[in-house]
């Protein structure tokens, strides 16, 4: 009987000291289980989403803008970097690498949960988003000066209307899809270049005193287009209705009653890429929040 009971009182021992042991277990458990589920999954993959879509819209435009650029062979000819800012192209590079960069860092930033990249993505925005509101500013208290540029650059466009695709695709978009218009000020803006100047009759151009087809008023049901139909139209004595043929409003002038007819759709385009902004740099703070407080609980 002496030598049962210590039997007893071990076994007794043994049992408290293994109930003690599971209850220390599970809440390590659970303690474990509620600190790694701080970081908000909802968040995370959201940005993660909507900055895949980002990332693989930059990467497209960069292709497309390095495609063009490749093709049209500039560094050969070194006299079309003179006007490189104005070159569809490049403008596309430039565009393209931003947004991939942006999409890279959100992207990656909130799927590795890495606070470095969430930063760089939030910091990104907030740039944007501040030269966005600059920009803004700037139109309304330097609007001649931004008139003046935009004149000089489509005047640039038109003296190198056949030497650039890229460009003579961008301004027969503009005069023919876009604003329905010829020149910057008028059908006589065309004289600057070389094929339609007037003095290029003596070299025999037959675009010569004329206008390119993207200047020539729609015709309802045309399939063809007519590529001739801006010949000879300011040629002194042309016995047809000009006015019937051709677009005689500037692109300046129709660029400006554009912006009137749809200043509401432009600020409500603005309104919302600036919400969505802000709400970008709110969701990446708020992740980067629930990284830093989970890292803290492991330190």
């Amino acid at each position: 009987t002496m030598s049962a009971e210590p039997h007893r009182t071990a076994g007794v021992n043994s049992n408290a000291n293994n109930g003690l042991k599971m209850p220390a277990a599970h809440q390590s458990v659970r303690r474990y289980r509620r600190d790694t589920s701080e970081v908000s999954c909802c968040l995370k993959y959201l940005i993660f989403g909507f900055n895949v879509v980002f990332w693989l819209v930059g990467l497209g435009i960069l292709s497309v803008g390095v495609w063009a650029w490749s093709e049209k062979d500039t560094f050969s000819n070194l006299s079309r970097l003179a006007n490189v800012a104005l070159d569809p192209a490049f403008v596309l590079i430039i565009a393209g690498t931003v947004t991939f960069i942006i999409g890279f860092t959100g992207c990656v930033g909130a799927l590795r949960e890495n606070t470095c990249l969430l930063a760089a993505y939030a910091l990104f925005l907030a740039v944007i988003l501040l030269l966005q509101i600059t920009a803004v500013f700037m139109i309304f208290i330097f609007r001649d000066w931004i008139k003046l540029q935009a004149t000089t650059g489509f005047q640039a466009f038109i003296v190198h209307y056949r030497e650039d695709p890229d460009q003579q695709n961008l301004i027969d978009w503009i005069q023919e899809d876009w604003l329905q218009c010829c020149g910057i000020e008028g059908p006589k803006d065309w004289d600057k270049n070389n094929y339609f100047n007037c003095s290029s009759r003596d070299v025999g151009s037959r675009e010569a005193c004329g206008v390119p087809f993207s200047c020539c008023k729609r015709k309802p049901n045309e399939i063809i287009k007519n590529k001739q139909c801006g010949y000879d139209v300011r040629k002194p004595g042309y016995s047809y209705d000009v006015s019937k043929i051709i677009n005689e409003k500037g692109c300046l002038q129709a660029g400006e009653e554009w912006i009137e007819r749809n200043l509401l759709n432009i600020s409500t385009l603005g309104l919302v890429i600036t919400f969505l902004q802000i709400i970008g740099i709110c969701f990446s703070q708020n992740l980067r929040a629930d990284i830093f407080a989970q890292k803290s609980k492991w330190h």
